[in-house]
């Protein structure tokens, strides 16, 4: 269960509409913790603001695009009388997935600005308010991909994997006021997102993750900082930190193109 006097009264969520999002919102409602829930889309951002204050607690929308730098403004207006005891980051997406020199630039800066503009701004504002209070706790939602490059995801790959390593470094530098740094680690996960872009959850062998079980663990380990790899995916990581680069990033497309449906695999 989590510590409502560490980590509330409230929580804010960018990315709390669906999937791993609604997930944290569960988990938290349950618990106690006051919600601010962030999202692009409007349908399932109240749908699942419903459910969540039909579990008890108060609960804040904000329907704001994390691309565009007014989001962040806005989310500081929502939230300027308000104590947020834990931040989670639930934002990043690869919302622009080409090969490199078929895409447009303001389209990869989209990325950019999705998982690391945005996520830079918001843990700078949260983690100095935490620092004045002496407690507090930050999760950021990283993914496997940032640790091999792959096809159509040269930016995604790079801004998870520039995740992981600011995670690192905030949990060394935040730890001696009080505040928990968690980069959650997600392999495949069922969430809409993923089932929105076609992927095969049923090949023989594939590990698969519940959102509402990631939630959880994340939840439960923000305290075994600074990275958790959720999922039980932790082997599969260790591989992907081989020295054969080539010989691992080869194999890891034939694995994707297997994953993805045709026209994406371009099979």
């Amino acid at each position: 269960m989590i510590d409502v006097d560490r980590y509330g009264p409230w929580a804010v969520i960018a990315g709390g509409s669906e999937g791993v999002g609604a997930g944290f919102a569960r988990q938290l409602a349950d618990a106690g913790v006051n919600l601010v829930l962030i999202a692009r889309k409007p349908g399932p951002l109240e749908d699942t603001a419903t459910e969540m204050r039909g579990r008890g607690v108060e609960v804040r929308t904000l329907t704001a695009d994390l691309t565009q730098p007014s989001s962040i403004e806005e989310i500081a207006s929502a939230t300027d009388d308000i104590d947020v005891g834990l931040l989670i980051y639930n934002a990043g997406a690869n919302s622009y997935g080409r090969a490199f020199l078929d895409g447009e630039l303001d389209g990869f800066r989209s990325v950019l600005d999705l998982n690391v503009t945005s996520q830079l701004a918001l843990v700078h504002r949260f983690g100095r308010r935490m620092r004045d209070t002496g407690r507090g706790g930050i999760i950021l939602v990283g993914s496997m991909s940032g640790y091999l490059g792959s096809r159509e995801q040269s930016i995604y790959g790079g801004v998870k994997a520039f995740g992981r390593i600011f995670a690192e470094s905030l949990w060394l530098e935040l730890r001696e006021y009080g505040i928990d740094v968690l980069e959650l680690i997600l392999g495949v996960t069922r969430t809409p997102a993923m089932q929105r872009a076609g992927l095969d959850f049923d090949i023989p062998g594939m590990r698969v993750a519940e959102p509402d079980d990631v939630a959880a663990e994340g939840l439960a380990h923000l305290t075994d900082g600074p990275v958790w790899i959720a999922g039980g995916n932790g082997r599969a990581v260790e591989k992907r930190n081989g020295t054969d680069r080539a010989a691992l990033v080869l194999g890891a497309d034939e694995a994707m193109r297997q994953m993805l449906p045709r026209e994406r695999s371009g099979r």
